[in-house]
C-alpha cells in the first residue's frame, strides 16, 4: 500500500428540498385549507478519524464528495425526507486545512473525532407554515437553501511518541528494525526511506511508538532531496532522537545541518526534547569512539549516547533514556495543575 499524507478534496453539502404548495381536496370537507409540507434538509459533509488507516491513499482515486439533497415537501402535510450525510473516513492524526493550506479547520487526534465540514441546506417551508388568521389560503412556499461547496486539504501527521532525525544512511531504519517488529527498507545508498515508518518499541514492560522519516540534507527547507515536509510527522512526538553516522568524514557538519533544517522548519520543532546519538560505533575502537564523542561535546552540552544498531551495543541504555523522556512528556506538571485549581476571589 502506497503512503500519501497530503491530498486535495472537493466537497459539497446537499441543498434543502423545496416546500410544497398544496390544499386539501377531500370529499365532505367543507373548508380544506393549505396542507403543503416542508422540504427535507440537505445532507452535511463530515470527517471522522477511524482505526485501521495510516495513509490518505484512498483520496487519490476519489476527490469529490457530495452529500444528498433533501427532497421536496408534499401534500397532506408530508415533509420531504432529509438528505443522507457524507462522511469522510481518515486516519488518526489528520489535519483539515482550508483551501489556502494554512487555516486549520480541525485536528483529529483520537479515534472517533468528528468535524463538520459543510452544513446541509435547510428545507423550505410549505404553504401550511404561512397560514394565519388573515391569510387563510397562502399560495407561497420557500425554496430549499443551497448547499455549501468548498475545497479543503487533508494532511496526515502520524501519531508517535518518538521521532528519528538524521541524514540519509545515518542508520535510522536499521535502529527501528533492531528495536521493533517494523521492517523498513534498508540499503547502502541514500534515500532508501521514501515515506515514514512506524514501529512499537518495548523496554522494561512499557512501550512507545517510534517514527522513522526520510533523511534530511542541506537545503531541505528549499526542496532539496525529499524536502522537509516529512518533518510534519514528528511534530506530535514527545522527544526527537537525532541519529548521527560517526563513520562519516564530517559528521560534525552533518549534525549542524540537521539542527539548522529543524530550526528553519519552525512549528516549535526545535523546542522539543532531543537526544543525540552517535551510531555505527562498532567500526571504531574504544579510544576512537571517545575521541569523536569529545569533539561533539564541544558543540552541545546534552548527554550523548553511543550505539551500534547492527550489533545492538548501547541500544538498551538509549531506549531506557527515551522511555524516561516519553513518560515525562506524557505526565502533566503537578505544580501547574495545583496552581490552576487555587481559589481566587
Amino acid at each position: 500500500m502506497k503512503f500519501l499524507d497530503l491530498v486535495k478534496v472537493y466537497i459539497r453539502s446537499g441543498s434543502g428540498g423545496a416546500g410544497s404548495v398544496s390544499f386539501r381536496r377531500e370529499k365532505n370537507i367543507e373548508y380544506g385549507g393549505p396542507d403543503g409540507g416542508n422540504g427535507g434538509h440537505g445532507g452535511s459533509v463530515w470527517v471522522e478519524a477511524v482505526e485501521g488507516l495510516n495513509t490518505l491513499i484512498d483520496f487519490r482515486y476519489q476527490q469529490h464528495f457530495f452529500a444528498d439533497n433533501g427532497k421536496s415537501g408534499m401534500g397532506k402535510q408530508r415533509s420531504g425526507p432529509h438528505g443522507v450525510d457524507k462522511v469522510l473516513k481518515v486516519p488518526v492524526g489528520t489535519e483539515i486545512l482550508d483551501e489556502d493550506q494554512e487555516t486549520l479547520l480541525a485536528d483529529l487526534t483520537k479515534v472517533g473525532n468528528r468535524a463538520l465540514l459543510a452544513q446541509g441546506g435547510n428545507g423550505g417551508f410549505g404553504n401550511l407554515h404561512f397560514k394565519s388568521s388573515t391569510n387563510q389560503a397562502p399560495r407561497k412556499a420557500n425554496p430549499g437553501q443551497e448547499g455549501v461547496e468548498r475545497t479543503i486539504w487533508l494532511r496526515l501527521k502520524l501519531i508517535a511518541d518518538v521521532g528519528l532525525l538524521g541524514m540519509p544512511n545515518a542508520g535510522k531504519s536499521t535502529f527501528l528494525s533492531a528495536t521493533s517488529n517494523a521492517r523498513p527498507k534498508i540499503a547502502d545508498y541514500p534515500f532508501t526511506t521514501l515515506y515514514p515508518n512506524l514501529g512499537v518499541v518495548g523496554i522494561d514492560s512499557s512501550e512507545f511508538v517510534v517514527a522513522d522519516i526520510p533523511g534530511l540534507i542541506e537545503g531541505a527547507h528549499l526542496g532539496h532531496g525529499l524536502g522537509d515536509l516529512f518533518l510534519g510527522h514528528v511534530e506530535r512526538c514527545s522527544v526527537l532522537v537525532h541519529v548521527i553516522d560517526i563513520t562519516h568524514d564530517n559528521f560534525l557538519n552533518n549534525f549542524n545541518i540537521i539542527i539548522e533544517e529543524v530550526n528553519k522548519y519552525g512549528n516549535a520543532l526545535s523546542d522539543k526534547p532531543r537526544i543525540t546519538v552517535l551510531n555505527k560505533i562498532d567500526a571504531f575502537s574504544v579510544d576512537e569512539r571517545e575521541f569523536y564523542k569529545e569533539q561533539l561535546k564541544e558543540i552541545i552540552d546534552d548527554p550523548i549516547f553511543m550505539i551500534s544498531a547492527v550489533s545492538g551495543e548501547g541500544i538498551e541504555k538509549l531506549l531506557r533514556e527515551i522511555r524516561i523522556k516519553v513518560d515525562k512528556g506524557k505526565t502533566p506538571n503537578v505544580e501547574e495543575e495545583q496552581g490552576s485549581l487555587e481559589w481566587h476571589p
